[in-house]
């Protein structure tokens, strides 16, 4: 069985078209300031427009407030709202109950009591995502090409549909969905020439891959 991925951070109409090509089912775009992959609205539209029907199109936030998610769905479609940030299970519940949309919550593990919090979002996320804690100063809430130890989500089950991340890459990936029985993994850094810029080769060829998982 093939695993899935989502291609995130993307920046250029290049990177979109990679990921639309090689097969990836979904595209995270980024509206984080401090990130070296964050867009302008007016980018962000424009390459929303190259996501073709049946890739879900996510979009990335860290602790945002209602004007930001308002001014960004105006004029941005996404189908589902990444939040990578310190918002609770209330926050989330109020972002969908005034959006009508779908969230995602990513819960950030270096030992098992982290995955504990991913207990509190079961009642109001429809996704959950687990990546790396970062712990160095000038870290970003994601994206900084770190992993935990996989073996922590080892025989674990979950009520909701799940992605992995942290760290992945093409030489790692197949490890990774093996010990966690991943059935999305979710890349960023480790298709990219350098922060914020995606490698349209790197892309396919992870792509590729995970089509043989």
């Amino acid at each position: 069985m093939s695993v899935d991925v989502k291609i995130c951070g993307l920046t250029t109409a290049e990177a979109v078209a990679a990921t639309a090509a090689g097969g990836a089912k979904f595209a995270g775009f980024v509206f984080y300031p401090p990130s070296p992959r964050d867009l302008s609205i007016e980018k962000a539209v424009a390459l929303v427009k190259g996501v073709p029907p049946g890739i879900t199109r996510v979009g990335v936030f860290v602790d945002p407030d209602d004007a930001k998610i308002e001014q960004i769905l105006a004029k941005v479609p996404l189908d589902l709202l990444q939040f990578h940030g310190q918002e609770t299970p209330d926050r989330l519940a109020e972002i969908k109950q005034r959006f009508k949309c779908k969230v995602m919550k990513a819960i950030k593990v270096a030992a098992e009591v982290d995955l504990q919090a991913a207990k509190t979002y079961f009642r109001v996320a429809d996704w959950l995502m687990f990546d790396a804690k970062a712990t160095f100063n000038g870290a970003l809430p994601g994206g900084n090409a770190l992993s935990f130890d996989w073996k922590l989500l080892r025989e674990k089950n979950w009520p909701l549909p799940w992605m992995l991340s942290g760290g992945l890459t093409l030489e790692n990936m197949a490890e990774a969905a093996t010990i966690t029985q991943a059935t999305v993994l979710d890349v960023s850094s480790g298709v990219e020439r350098k922060p914020g810029e995606k490698d349209p080769v790197k892309v396919r060829a992870f792509l590729a891959r995970a089509q043989q998982l």
